[in-house]
């Protein structure tokens, strides 16, 4: 491959890509993903956090969702803008060992790339111990925005968290294991999956594009994908948004807290966030996988040029 290392790592396999390639393929995904779909993800989280006011009293669900918009109206571009950038470092400490993970289980159980489900599930586990600090963060930079109506500064969570031996970094670990679970099964596994389904069942017969048979893919994954993660990604932010220099909240205290906004809400208490986070889930598969494609499709072109890798149509 040119100018790298002829090693393992960075030869072309069967699938027409080398690991190397994969893997960039995906993290480029990931950045793409990452910000098209900021601001519906910190709509979301403010949807969700707005739970309680700020004496701690339960709030009904469309009250909540009205002070989230109120937000994003005073300050649409802070807004939107909000947790970016350390969603965007978090590509590289999240999604390298997620991916890192998931890809080199793939080649270890002989799928060539092709994740299936105990590549998922060790990628979920393994990866946590990095993804929980950069979702910590994201989420601690938008915990204040009603009160101070400003991002709270990245310096400022470090040296809070620091103070505590950056233990509440790792606030929320647990739910998130069963949330990225969700996520690499469904999202990882699943939807390559039906949209390959989709294309040879319904592309060829309609002449749908990739983008289009991805879309109806991500569409009927979302739904599913959200009824499975929207009660974990609950704990997560009651978890992560509590102020780091007080007390911590447990994964059974959020619980109970869920379980009490469900008393006075019904499913609409449980479940808050749900709408917007189908939307979220479709626009987040949709630009990720095909983020991914793109760019996989583009080292195929140049695998082939390069004489590197011969399609099977052309052996």
């Amino acid at each position: 491959m040119g100018l790298l290392p002829d090693t393992e790592y960075f030869q072309v396999k069967k699938n027409g890509l080398s690991q190397f390639q994969n893997m960039s393929a995906y993290l480029g995904g990931s950045c793409f993903q990452t910000i098209i779909d900021n601001p519906v993800t910190a709509y979301r989280q403010m949807v969700q956090q707005f739970a309680k006011d700020l004496k701690g009293n339960a709030v009904d669900p469309k009250i909540a969702s009205q002070e989230a918009k109120a937000i994003f109206y005073k300050a649409p571009v802070s807004a939107s803008l909000s947790g970016l950038g350390p969603r965007l470092v978090g590509v590289g400490f999240k999604r390298v060992p997620k991916f890192g993970i998931l890809l080199g289980l793939s080649y270890l159980l002989g799928e060539d790339g092709e994740v299936g489900a105990a590549a998922a599930m060790g990628a979920s586990i393994g990866s946590a111990p990095f993804i929980n600090p950069i979702r910590m963060i994201e989420k601690q930079q938008r915990a204040f925005f009603k009160e101070t109506g400003a991002i709270k500064p990245i310096s400022e969570i470090v040296r809070e968290a620091a103070a505590k031996n950056f233990t509440p970094l790792f606030r929320g670990t647990i739910p998130l294991i069963g949330h990225s679970l969700a996520s690499a099964l469904l999202g990882l596994v699943g939807q390559p999956k039906l949209q390959k389904w989709v294309k040879e069942e319904v592309g060829a017969k309609t002449q749908l594009s990739g983008f289009v048979t991805g879309l109806i893919a991500s569409s009927v994954v979302s739904p599913i994908y959200v009824f499975v993660t929207n009660p974990l990604s609950r704990l997560e932010v009651i978890m992560q948004t509590s102020k780091i220099d007080g007390k911590a909240i447990g994964v059974i205290e959020a619980c109970k807290e869920v379980a009490n906004d469900s008393k006075k809400f019904g499913l609409r208490g449980v479940f808050r966030g749900q709408g917007i986070g189908i939307a979220k889930a479709i626009l987040s598969l949709t630009m990720f996988h095909q983020g991914r494609i793109w760019l996989g499709d583009a080292f195929k072109v140049y695998n082939i040029k390069n004489g590197d890798f011969v399609p099977a149509e052309e052996k």
